[in-house]
């Protein structure tokens, strides 16, 4: 195998109005998703992660906070890596969604990578964003161990990139708060998944 950078990809802890779209709002951590974080560190190496990179989200920006000094790193913020912008549904739980924009919900199942809401993005959009960001990365640290806090929606469409998979199974894999994701790129453009919702 070529040359790999290791990518420990998780989720922020819980977070104000777990139940709701957040998307780009700003929504802080409650207290177990503060403590959250403090138990994710006997998983993370502080020998062997040489960077970390969170989204500009105060909901991750907090685990740069928690983790960075644990690990010995700065976190560095990567706009890019924000959440789907949820736009006319931020704030609105599914069933507000369901009951109050019937068609706007019909048409998401209907075609859910390319769906967008009023005023936000679609799944396409994120990847579109994403990506190229997720790449940069892993260019920049060849042979390296790198922490990537983000968001479900994040995690989901660089994990569907990862395993070759469509956008319109991202909701097929389950991502919990502050749960880690692992994933090998190699040189030769190849990645493999060693661990989703860990």
């Amino acid at each position: 195998m070529t040359e790999k950078t290791r990518i420990h990809l998780i989720r922020h802890g819980e977070v104000q109005g777990s139940n709701r779209y957040n998307g780009h709002g700003d929504v802080s951590l409650t207290p177990l998703g503060e403590e959250q974080y403090h138990r994710l560190k006997p998983r993370l190496d502080a020998d062997r992660i040489s960077a970390m990179y969170t989204s500009d989200l105060v909901r991750t920006v907090r685990g740069g906070e928690i983790l960075g000094p644990y690990l010995g790193v700065e976190p560095v913020k990567v706009p890019q890596l924000r959440e789907l912008d949820c736009g006319a549904w931020q704030g609105l739980t599914l069933t507000e969604i369901q009951q109050n924009r019937p068609d706007e919900w019909a048409a998401r199942l209907d075609d859910l990578e390319n769906f967008r809401t009023p005023g936000g993005e679609s799944p396409r959009d994120l990847a579109s964003r994403v990506l190229p960001a997720l790449a940069d990365i892993v260019a920049r640290h060849r042979g390296e161990e790198v922490l990537v806090v983000a968001h479900g929606g994040v995690n989901r469409v660089i994990l569907m990139h990862a395993i070759g998979a469509p956008l319109s199974s991202m909701f097929s894999i389950e991502q919990q708060y502050c749960c880690m994701n692992v994933i090998d790129y190699y040189a030769d453009g190849n990645a493999v998944v060693k661990l989703v919702n860990g």
